[in-house]
């Protein structure tokens, strides 16, 4: 019996599959670590993926 695999998730074209980023602020903490925030992308939600769209068939224009 052959085994079905599911579609590859669609990659978010805003982040291009890069939903999380560090940014660095600049400077150094006491310990001497960088210091940075992270930023997720909006359209996302920091996943990377979305979902795929519904095809309606038939549809008119």
């Amino acid at each position: 019996m052959a085994q079905h695999t599911p579609p590859a998730p669609r990659i978010c074209p805003a982040c291009d599959g890069f939903a999380c980023v560090a940014v660095t602020l600049g400077g150094r903490d006491a310990r001497g670590r960088l210091r940075t925030i992270t930023a997720h992308c909006p359209a996302c939600q920091g996943t990377g993926t979305v979902p795929a769209r519904r095809v309606r068939e038939g549809a008119g224009a």
